[in-house]
């Protein structure tokens, strides 16, 4: 293990490894801010999807890196292109000579992370999700500390448990500044504020029921409605628009939602996938929401984060079997009808919030990096 006790804070290194999606991305970056902020060096290691996320704004390295297919050639394409990304994490980590390596999954996370371990130097990895994906269940019996953003750490062998702390999924500071902001008043008549969107790609179920739902609520409860609702296509986007038109509903469609924050702040409550980080925003900012989870994966990831904030009252969940159009006409009625639910329900939701996640991971980096933490 290097000896890292008697290092200057202004000197350290910090190697931040990343899967190439936004939901590993902005997590890393959240905390690349923070680490910058206290004065330390970072570098970026990730995969040719993750470049368009951190280009112009931090160094970085793109390794080669590619899932475990499909049947024995695919898993064999996958474990060569992981191969030829370790001996370029190697020589990364050798020139960079990083005081910690911060996991954060995903297969693009894991060549950087095995080098490190392999030349004992000390890792962390972030998990966004309950459960724990395949790349850091490969890294965890090696690594320092396993950080999680939820209550569970799904998939944990116990010895690795133990290394475990929960610290929270980071946001953008501009999703943070929410935490303190008062839920949006519902008084009589007023405007509801419903936001819909499917996650980086869309979700087209969505798009599929939701219009219809509004579509049969009385005149009166559509006229109490404004809709900001993100589309998987333009196609989806005019055909829902059109819908909302001639029913009178004030709503206004989208391919791409540009300021995330201020349309959560507008929110009354929101309709979206559970991803980690949709999760992690939703409850930071304060909304009651109906998470509907895409079930893409066996060990049912977005349903496990659903469950976290439905289990303590902040969010209702829907899978796509139950997302009916009669089953969310009933929850959007009740809401209309009795407002203070949202109203309970965004607490509960903020309960489950970790609004200072950057920060303290930050720490943990800190401490693992200076060698304050037994490792």
């Amino acid at each position: 293990m290097t000896d890292n006790t008697h290092i200057d804070q202004k000197q350290i290194k910090i190697l931040l490894s990343s899967g190439g999606t936004g939901g590993h991305v902005y997590p890393a970056i959240a905390l690349a801010h923070d680490l910058v902020s206290r004065g330390y060096q970072v570098h970026f290691a990730t995969d040719n999807r993750g470049e368009k996320y951190i280009k112009g704004h931090f160094d970085y390295t793109i390794l080669p890196a590619g899932t475990l297919g499909a049947g024995v050639k695919g898993k064999a394409l996958g474990l060569m292109s992981l191969g030829r990304g370790y001996i370029k994490a190697r020589s990364l980590i050798n020139k960079y000579a990083p005081n910690a390596v911060i996991g954060f999954g995903g297969y693009p996370s894991v060549p950087a992370v095995a080098a490190a371990q392999h030349k004992k130097i000390p890792t962390i990895l972030h998990e966004q999700n309950a459960v724990v994906g395949k790349a850091n269940l490969f890294l965890a019996p090696k690594a320092a500390r396993i950080a999680l953003s939820l209550e569970g750490g799904f998939g944990l062998e116990a010895e690795d448990r133990v290394r475990s702390v929960v610290t929270g999924n980071p946001v953008r500071p501009e999703i943070a500044a929410l935490y303190t902001k008062a839920y949006p008043t519902i008084h009589g008549d007023s405007k509801i504020n419903i936001l819909i969107f499917g996650g980086s790609l869309g979700a087209s179920v969505l798009s599929q029921v939701v219009p219809k739902t509004i579509e049969r609520l009385s005149d009166s409860y559509k006229a109490r409605l404004h809709i900001t609702q993100q589309c998987k296509t333009q196609e989806e986007v005019d055909e829902t628009q059109s819908l909302y038109d001639k029913n009178n509903v004030s709503a206004e469609c989208t391919t791409f939602l540009h300021d995330m924050p201020q349309h959560l702040d507008k929110a009354h409550f929101v309709i979206s996938r559970s991803g980690a980080s949709t999760v992690a925003e939703v409850s930071v900012a304060g909304r009651p929401a109906i998470f509907v989870p895409l079930m893409l994966h066996a060990d049912q990831q977005q349903l496990k984060n659903a469950e976290s904030i439905a289990n303590n009252g902040g969010a209702w969940v829907m899978p796509e079997t139950g997302f009916t159009i009669d089953a969310l006409q009933t929850q959007i009625e009740m809401f209309l009808q009795s407002p203070e639910t949202l109203f309970k329900a965004a607490e509960k939701a903020r309960e489950c919030a970790h609004p200072d996640a950057s920060r303290k991971l930050g720490n943990l980096v800190t401490a693992v990096a200076l060698g304050w933490s037994d490792n």
